[in-house]
């Protein structure tokens, strides 16, 4: 593992519960003070178990936000309610891009967060990435894994760009930076935390280093199979999880989830059920504990896909067929534990 790792994460919708679907959405959004922003259940309790152990020389978390730059110190706010201080916070400047008539830059995203990831970026950093099936993170988290690896052309990242309405000046900023970059670090993961239950087809793809998560305990799991996160940061993300009114049910099947797609395997479900300490106490000790492990116990461990190798991925057809963009999935195909 590098000696740096980096957790980057996007805000609205991956980390807060956020609606601005309609002007309205984005008024209320914008009075909200920071107790009154609810988070995505298990956010808070996985971000705090990744930083439990934190030394500054080996860990950052940096938060890249669409919302304006009004918004900082409310959200800073937040993340101190939360007990989460990030080692950088990077929100989009829309009140400029608005003065200056830059209509594009106030909606796309794109851009401006390729850059911001470029901008904070640690070398030779493992990375961790977070984001959400609203709008493009999968594709922008992709291509800015590529730079680091060196896994796009230059050509094709400026017509993958281009395609994505992104302004022709800023286009060459970004193909400029990427010739002139030195290849180091790699993103381990990326997790998009569907928000809008798009079809998990969608994700496909782009290959196994792309996660599509229904919550975050489903994410804590695959980062204690990566070695990650401890089985007791894993049981404290079930912990807070369970606070927001998942049953052990619930959680059991999105292990199950999991298996099914074949990113976690037996072994792993076999380590969360135990042995546990002598001296294991707190939650360990509840019946909602018992309750989850007893619903583990009961889980199929058949691998239906297994998830594929790395791939190639071809960003001009990603564009084309606009799958980044296909709508959430109906309600009576998604999975069993998702429609109560």
């Amino acid at each position: 593992m590098s000696a740096i790792v980096h957790y980057r994460w996007d805000v609205d919708k991956t980390y807060i519960r956020t609606e601005f679907d309609t002007f309205r959405d984005l008024v209320r959004a914008w009075r909200q003070e920071a107790e009154d922003k609810t988070n995505i259940p298990g956010a808070p309790a996985l971000l705090r178990e990744l930083l439990a152990t934190r030394d500054r020389d080996q860990s950052r978390v940096t938060f890249i936000s669409g919302s304006p730059r009004q918004m900082r110190r409310v959200l800073s706010d937040k993340f101190r309610l939360d007990g989460v201080e990030p080692d950088a916070f990077i929100l989009k400047p829309n009140l400029s891009n608005i003065l200056l008539m830059r209509w594009k830059a106030v909606n796309n995203q794109v851009g401006y967060k390729l850059a911001a990831l470029l901008d904070s970026r640690s070398e030779g950093a493992d990375e961790y990435l977070f984001g959400d099936d609203s709008e493009q993170d999968a594709l922008i988290y992709s291509m800015y894994a590529d730079m680091l690896s060196g896994d796009i052309g230059a050509d094709e990242l400026q017509e993958t760009l281009l395609a994505c309405g992104v302004y022709e000046h800023e286009v060459e900023a970004l193909v400029r930076r990427y010739g002139e970059m030195t290849q180091s670090g790699v993103v381990r993961r990326v997790f998009i935390h569907l928000d809008r239950r798009s079809p998990l087809q969608r994700f496909l793809a782009y290959g196994p280093r792309v996660v599509a998560v229904y919550n975050y305990f489903q994410a804590a799991v695959i980062l204690h199979a990566n070695g990650v996160l401890s089985v007791e940061g894993v049981a404290r993300v079930v912990e807070s999880m369970r606070l927001d009114g998942y049953t052990p049910t619930r959680l059991a099947n999105s292990v199950r989830d999991l298996l099914r797609r074949g990113f976690i395997n037996a072994s792993v479900l076999d380590e969360m059920l135990g042995p546990y300490p002598d001296d294991a106490s707190g939650f360990w000790t509840t019946d909602f504990f018992d309750a989850f492990l007893e619903a583990l116990d009961g889980v199929e461990t058949t691998v239906v896909r297994r998830v594929s190798r790395p791939v190639r991925i071809d960003y001009g057809d990603l564009i084309e067929r606009h799958r980044y963009k296909r709508p959430e999935t109906p309600k009576d195909q998604l999975p069993g534990f998702l429609k109560d």
